[in-house]
């Protein structure tokens, strides 16, 4: 049976690490939307050059998982193509306490970032108009708005809605 999976979710939630367990225990290839999107010197593509590159990444696939979300820039690329999605609605504090774990370990270390090879700093993680965690709040209380009726309007998806790191696991552990 193919599937076509996308995790998807706020930063913190543990989109990557979920899909790469996914992607693992079923066998199936793994796609980052991060590592396609961003371009050396936190350049990004055109909204075309990114569908492209998403495209590449899973036509031609019978089964695949996509972690991201970027429906801004995608529209419904990769959700439509999906037959289940899972929504990693953790609670905001979980998600912020994470992304604090993981910057500063990634500034401290000067961790390189997909191919690009970008780098976390604090003026971009923290001091930035854009900053991750200005942006996860944002998005946070935007999702729980707007995603429940986006992905009611999309019968041939499954949705599983994860709301705790628990919920992962038992998950997971279902595979």
């Amino acid at each position: 049976m193919a599937r076509r999976i996308n995790v998807a979710g706020i930063s913190g939630s543990g989109k990557t690490t979920t899909s790469r367990a996914i992607a693992e225990r079923l066998g199936l290839t793994h796609v980052e939307l991060d590592d396609l999107f961003h371009g050396p010197k936190w350049t990004t593509p055109s909204p075309d050059e990114f569908a492209q590159r998403v495209l590449g990444s899973i036509d031609g696939l019978e089964s695949w998982v996509v972690d991201g979300n970027y429906s801004g820039t995608l529209g419904g690329l990769v959700i439509d193509r999906a037959d289940t999605l899972v929504w990693l609605d953790l609670p905001l504090h979980v998600c912020l306490r994470r992304i604090w774990r993981r910057t500063w370990r990634r500034i401290r270390t000067r961790e390189e970032l997909w191919q690009s090879r970008n780098r976390e700093t604090l003026r971009n993680a923290f001091f930035a108009r854009d900053s991750l965690f200005v942006w996860t709040v944002k998005a946070f209380f935007r999702h729980r708005r707007e995603w429940p009726e986006r992905f009611g309007r999309r019968p041939h998806l499954e949705v599983v809605r994860l709301r705790s790191a628990s919920d992962v696991d038992r998950w997971l552990s279902s595979l």
